[in-house]
């Protein structure tokens, strides 16, 4: 017994390990507070920029978003360094973000330049390289997003649209997130915890989320097809892919991508439901089927996952 308390003592020091429970709770408030604490300065860094910018002249105004952000990338890199735990390095990494995008905003404006999708790649290299710097997975979320995004905007610029209106044509999100799930694949992340899981949920979401658009609006799709057909064909799609992900999951010991299927394909299940009774069907009918539902999906997944416990495989 006291050597297993030294080892737990050993693994809290060295590695900054949660040993009780109260020590999770409080390393659950230290992330809540850091969270909090490292949007509030960014939000106050705004603020304080807009409050004070035009007393400025243009060369100071250069200077302080050239040097903000390169400067806190540091600060984040030695704080990384010094720190177990990490709060403070990515407090300091997420207000240097918040600064590097002020920094081409501000840029565009005092020199006048056009907008363009190509912010987003830069924000998100900035941003990835700083969730690996800091071990910080919301920079890497937001990272994703703007890669996502920016991807996405230049399918729909080269489709002929304007690049703000790249959220009109949903599908231009589907490369980039098969693009995005894939990641893990070339790269190892054994240091980083929970990036497997964010590269996969984002890409999952960037997959899903126009298929369940596309399955109640085929208007605005690329296929040439009419609206039923396209609504039709992208329920089909969305039915069959968010099982496939349950399957996969399961294979793969890959939990997230299990629950994220297992949400959308009740997501797709009740949207046709609501097709299909919500107007003529007396409402505590309509919501006892949902019960039902939801209890014979409880059954099946129960049973599944019987089966895979039964096969000698520890998920």
């Amino acid at each position: 017994k006291s050597y297993h308390q030294q080892l737990l003592q050993k693994l809290a020091t060295t590695y900054d390990v949660d040993i009780n429970v109260r020590a999770k709770q409080l390393t659950l408030g230290m992330k809540i507070a850091s969270l909090f604490g490292a949007l509030a300065m960014a939000i106050s860094i705004f603020f304080l920029f807009y409050q004070f910018w035009g007393y400025l002249s243009t060369s100071v105004q250069v200077s302080i978003l050239i040097i903000s952000p390169i400067a806190l990338f540091l600060l984040s890199l030695k704080l990384a360094k010094k720190e177990k735990s990490a709060y403070f390095s990515k407090i300091s990494a997420l207000v240097s973000l918040a600064c590097f995008v002020l920094n081409l905003a501000m840029l565009g404006q005092i020199f006048n330049i056009t907008p363009s999708p190509n912010a987003f790649a830069v924000w998100a290299a900035f941003s990835v390289l700083l969730a690996y710097a800091c071990n910080a997975r919301l920079l890497l979320f937001f990272g994703i997003l703007s890669m996502g995004s920016f991807i996405a905007m230049k399918l729909g610029t080269w489709s002929g649209m304007y690049w703000l209106s790249f959220g009109e044509r949903p599908e231009n999100f589907f490369i980039p997130s098969l693009l995005i799930f894939m990641v893990p694949q070339f790269i190892a992340h054994k240091h980083f915890t929970g990036f497997n899981t964010i590269y996969r949920v984002m890409a999952m979401i960037m997959v899903f989320l126009p298929i369940l658009i596309l399955s109640n609006w085929g208007m605005i799709s690329y296929l040439p097809w009419s609206p039923n057909v396209i609504e039709g064909s992208y329920q089909l799609v969305g039915f069959g892919l968010s099982v496939f992900a349950v399957w996969l999951g399961v294979k793969r010991h890959w939990g997230e991508v299990t629950q994220t299927g297992n949400v959308f394909f009740i997501l797709f299940l009740y949207t046709k439901f609501f097709d299909w009774w919500w107007e003529w069907m007396p409402k505590y009918i309509f919501f006892f089927i949902l019960g039902l539902s939801a209890f014979l999906a409880l059954i099946v997944f129960k049973r599944i996952r019987l089966n895979h416990l039964g096969e000698g495989v520890v998920s």
